[in-house]
């Protein structure tokens, strides 16, 4: 008896301890998490619509009306057709300040559409497919933004709530022609998310990136007849390509370079008068990936003077490196640990599982448990995104919310798979839920909001931003 006593007498010691520990939230927090509950349906409808559509960078015609449909439906103030991209739309409730942005993207990947089962099996063979899982993204961010407006409508919030719908990150990134055109000049703080393999505040910067084309031009001839009257394209292709990779040797490890050549002649018998090469460079840091562009460029007069041809280098876009914000990271982390960890079903846990014996990964199922907010790296490796440029112009809180399993190869058929299915729409609701509860901080909290800035000034310094991109409207029919 005497043990059941100290057994029952530590299990209560243990839940105080656990109840003490666990963060609380207020009233507004938990009617946040009440909305977004009561609009799971609408939002899992939503997403799969947007999965179910396709559709690659700029052409996000049916996706974009879709999230303007649901925000005009909900009573915002939504403006489409922004900074002459026909996809890019700003819906926005409320008046004065503080303005609190999120961010929404909704663009797929060429040839990744997938069925929702664990092995590769395509919906549309050679479509597109949401392999970066853009269509949780887009909806969460827009089902956060509809929570936070009725609380403003309800007096309970005072301020703007701004969602941007921000097409075409895969490929053209679409935020850098909306920064231009002065969009998010007035916002105090925006919020963004992605989908990944984990849950957690994100406190890593990715890496900066360019994009450019090279064309050549020679004379064409005979391949066997007359080659000695032709000037090929094709030779100044391969020996540019030559050395660029000739050239990985001698750059730091935190470099990447990948190039797509996209035309390099048309038949056997012809010695090709034109070809087109894209060339990307990302480095962790801006000025290291600058550095890099430009050798690269000028490897493209060699491979010209090479074959005697012609030669033209056209800017596509480009894109800084995340500047960090553990400010607004830690409220985040708070409003995570409040949440706990995604819970998965047997069936979804399986389904995980079955993903990870399909791609050779361990078969360790799904995973969500939330970490202590871990350390900045001076050089995180990793992928690319146009929220860089964002969080050089208003301070941005990032997340990441776990939509498929531990593991998954990203841009490939599994994230498709997984996004189209419950694993991926819980990771939606969750991530809505998140980042709706760190803006509820933002709005009833000044100092929070100033020390965000503040961090975002010091981290900034006296850099002026100038977004990488040409003069003139988006690329959006370039051909590219």
């Amino acid at each position: 008896m005497k043990k059941l006593i100290l057994a029952a007498l530590s299990f209560c010691m243990v839940m105080t301890s656990f109840a003490q520990n666990k963060p609380t939230i207020n009233k507004n927090k938990k009617a946040i998490i009440e909305n977004i509950e009561a609009n799971y349906e609408k939002l899992t409808e939503l997403s799969d619509k947007i999965w179910s559509y396709e559709e690659i960078a700029f052409q996000e015609t049916q996706s974009s009306a879709a999230l303007a449909e649901y925000a005009r439906n909900n009573g915002f103030r939504v403006k489409t057709g922004v900074a002459e991209i026909p996809t890019a739309l700003v819906a926005e409730y409320g008046s004065g300040k503080p303005v609190i942005g999120i961010l929404g993207e909704f663009d797929a990947l060429p040839g990744l559409s997938q069925k929702t089962v664990p092995h590769k099996d395509p919906l549309h063979e050679g479509a597109p497919g949401h392999g970066c899982g853009h269509n949780l993204f887009g909806v969460a961010s827009l089902g956060a933004a509809v929570a936070i407006k009725e609380l403003i409508e309800d007096g309970k919030l005072k301020g703007t709530v701004r969602f941007y719908g921000t097409p075409a990150e895969e490929k053209f990134f679409g935020k850098l022609w909306m920064i231009r055109a002065g969009l998010f000049d007035d916002v105090d703080v925006v919020m963004d998310w992605h989908p990944g393999a984990e849950t957690k505040a994100n406190v890593q910067s990715g890496l900066a990136l360019v994009d450019f084309m090279v064309e050549f031009e020679g004379q064409a001839a005979h391949a066997s007849g007359d080659p000695w009257n032709g000037r090929s394209a094709g030779d100044a292709i391969e020996a540019y390509t030559h050395g660029i990779n000739m050239y990985r040797e001698h750059i730091k490890p935190t470099v990447r370079i990948h190039y797509h050549i996209q035309d390099a002649g048309k038949v056997v018998n012809v010695v090709p008068d034109y070809s087109r090469i894209w060339v990307r460079v990302r480095d962790t840091k801006r000025d290291g990936m600058v550095a890099v562009w430009k050798q690269v460029e000028k490897m493209a007069e060699g491979a010209a003077i090479i074959a005697n041809v012609d030669h033209k280098i056209s800017l596509i876009s480009g894109i800084h490196e995340v500047l960090v914000n553990r400010t607004g990271a830690a409220a985040l982390q708070t409003n995570l640990e409040y949440l706990g960890n995604i819970t998965y079903t047997e069936e979804e846990q399986n389904f995980g599982k079955g993903i990870q014996k399909a791609t050779g990964k361990p078969e360790i199922g799904m995973a969500s448990k939330i970490e202590p907010l871990e350390a900045t790296l001076e050089h995180p490796m990793g992928g690319s995104t146009d929220v860089g440029d964002v969080s050089y112009v208003v301070p941005t809180i990032r997340l990441s919310a776990t939509t498929a399993p531990s593991g998954t190869p990203w841009h490939s058929w599994a994230v498709v798979a997984c996004g189209g299915m419950s694993i991926g729409h819980k990771g939606m609701g969750y991530a809505a839920k998140a980042l709706a509860m760190t803006m509820v901080d933002l709005f009833e909290k000044p100092a929070l909001r100033a020390n965000v800035k503040k961090e975002f000034k010091e981290r900034k310094g006296d850099y002026i931003y100038k977004g990488i991109i040409p003069p003139g409207p988006p690329p959006l029919n370039t051909g590219y």
